[in-house]
């Protein structure tokens, strides 16, 4: 089954589940804020997609962050800043049945979960 991480109150994750709604693939959704910060799952989804691009530098979380906080973020710190700031993750997230994480709700991502859904 897939599980998609993020914030019940974001379009994007809210566009997303209902997309897979729609499509009647199966999926639970695991409210970052509301259902705890899978600590566990981080690791994994640094090594698949990266720190760049799961880190979210474009909402507001991020731009009310101290200047030296911004600045400081890397490799060797976002792991700490993003469970300190669950809203710094780029939503959705998605981990699928075979252990591909996928990141944000575009075209190559619905395709994606498309095929995964289909399996």
């Amino acid at each position: 089954m897939i599980v998609v991480y993020g914030l019940k109150n974001c379009d994007s994750c809210r566009k997303a589940r209902g997309w897979l709604e729609g499509q009647g693939i199966a999926h639970r959704f695991h409210d970052l804020r509301a259902d705890g910060f899978p600590g566990e799952r981080l690791p994994a989804w640094l090594s698949a997609v990266g720190w760049e691009t799961l880190l979210n530098r474009r909402g507001t979380t991020w731009r009310q962050l101290p200047e030296e906080t911004r600045a400081g973020a890397g490799a060797e710190t976002v792991a700490e800043l993003l469970e300190a700031y669950p809203a710094l993750i780029k939503r959705p997230v998605f981990d699928l049945p075979d252990g591909q994480v996928l990141v944000g709700f575009a075209a190559a991502q619905q395709a994606a979960l498309a095929d995964a859904g289909s399996k």
